[in-house]
C-alpha cells in the first residue's frame, strides 16, 4: 500500500507539499499540484483520513444515533441523512440505542472519542447523565435533535408535527361519526407520544366528546406491545382505534384477528405513519404519513450549517404530516348497517 512518502518520491516533491495538496492547507503551484495528483492516481494512494482529520480538526464524519433500526420508520430517515451528508463530502457512523439510556450514553461517548464533526440524535426515553448533558451543551461538536424533542439540550431540532398528526387522525374518525375512539400510545415520556396524545385530546375536545381514560392504552412503539395493548383495548369495544405508530399497528391487526374481528367491518383504524408495502395489505390502511426522508435530510442540512457556522441561534424546524384516507376507516353508520 502506497504511503505519502511514496507519493512525494514519485512526484519529486516534499511530503509537506503532498500534504498541502491533499488537505488544501496552503498554496501549491499548479505545476506541482498536477504532479502530486498524477502520482496519487498512479499509486492509487488513499490518505489516512483519521490523521488528516486530526491535522485539520475535521474528520468529515457525522454520528447518527437512532433508538430502533428495526423499526421501519428509521431506515428512511437515515437514508435522508446519508444522502445529504454524502453530497457534502461526509460519511456517517450509525448507532442503535434500543431506547436505552445506557446504550445511548455509550454511543454518544463513542462519537465524541471519534471526534465526529457533528451528531444527529433521536433521544432515548429519560434524562442524560448530568455530566454528559453539560458536555454536549458546552464543549461537544454541534448536535441536532431529530424526531424527538429534549429541551434540556440547547440545540437545533427537526421534528414532525405530532400534535397536528394526532389531531388529524382523530378528527378524521370523528367526522365519520365515531365517538368511542381508542388510542394506542407509544413510549411514556417521549415527546412523540405526548404530542400525538395531545392531538387526540384536542380533537375530542373540539367535538365535545369526553376524554375516556379507559380507551387509552400504552404501547412501546413495537409490534409485540401493539398486540398486547390491542387485546386490552378491544375489551372496551371501541368503534375506531388510532394506533400511534406503524409497528404497533401490525401488532394491533394481529390482536384484531385473534378476537375474530376485522377492519373496517368491526373497527375502523387510522395508523400513524405509512409504509412502502402498505399497498400489498388488504384492506389498505388509512395513515397519517410522516415525511421521513425529508426529516433526515433537513436535520443533516441544519447540522452541516451549524458545523460551518452559518447560523448561531438554535433552529426549531417542524415538518407537516399528510393524511391518506384508504379502506380501514369508514363511517360508523356504514359499520352498523353491516351488522
Amino acid at each position: 500500500m502506497a504511503t505519502i512518502y511514496d507519493v512525494g518520491k514519485r512526484a519529486a516533491v516534499s511530503v509537506a507539499t503532498v500534504s498541502s495538496v491533499i488537505n488544501n492547507t496552503s498554496y501549491v503551484s499548479p505545476e506541482l499540484r498536477k504532479r502530486v495528483e498524477e502520482a496519487i492516481r498512479e499509486l492509487n494512494y488513499s490518505p489516512n483520513l483519521l490523521a488528516r482529520g486530526l491535522a485539520i480538526q475535521k474528520t468529515q464524519t457525522l454520528g447518527v444515533l437512532v433508538p430502533d433500526i428495526a423499526n421501519f420508520f428509521f431506515p428512511e430517515i437515515v437514508r435522508g441523512v446519508e444522502d445529504k451528508a454524502k453530497d457534502a463530502g461526509y460519511t456517517i457512523i450509525l448507532g442503535n440505542s434500543d431506547n436505552r439510556l445506557d446504550k445511548e450514553e455509550v454511543y454518544l461517548k463513542l462519537f465524541l472519542s471519534r471526534r465526529v464533526d457533528g451528531i444527529l440524535l433521536v433521544k432515548a426515553p429519560g434524562d442524560l447523565n448530568p455530566s454528559l448533558l453539560q458536555l454536549l451543551n458546552k464543549n461537544a461538536p454541534p448536535l441536532v435533535l431529530l424526531d424527538r424533542e429534549y429541551p434540556q439540550l440547547l440545540t437545533d431540532s427537526v421534528t414532525v408535527d405530532d400534535v397536528g398528526g394526532g389531531y388529524m387522525a382523530t378528527k378524521h374518525l370523528l367526522k365519520l361519526g365515531h365517538r368511542q375512539i381508542g388510542i394506542i400510545c407509544g413510549i411514556p415520556g417521549v415527546s412523540t407520544t405526548t404530542g400525538r396524545l395531545l392531538g387526540y385530546k384536542k380533537a375530542l375536545s373540539e367535538a365535545h366528546v369526553e376524554f375516556d381514560t379507559s380507551l387509552v392504552v400504552a404501547g412501546n412503539y413495537n409490534a409485540e406491545l401493539g398486540y398486547t395493548a390491542g387485546l386490552a383495548l378491544l375489551e372496551k369495544q371501541p368503534s375506531a382505534v388510532f394506533v400511534t405508530n406503524y409497528m404497533m399497528t401490525i401488532g394491533f391487526l394481529r390482536a384484531l384477528k385473534q378476537r375474530g374481528l376485522s377492519s373496517p367491518g368491526d373497527v375502523s383504524i387510522v395508523s400513524y405513519d405509512d409504509f412502502v408495502w402498505n399497498d400489498i395489505f388488504s384492506p389498505h390502511l388509512t395513515c397519517v404519513t410522516q415525511p421521513k426522508y425529508s426529516l433526515g435530510y433537513k436535520a443533516a442540512e441544519i447540522l452541516l450549517s451549524r458545523i460551518r457556522r452559518k447560523h448561531k441561534r438554535p433552529q426549531r424546524v417542524v415538518l407537516e404530516n399528510t393524511l391518506h384516507i384508504r379502506e380501514t376507516s369508514i363511517a360508523k353508520s356504514r359499520r352498523l348497517s353491516r351488522g
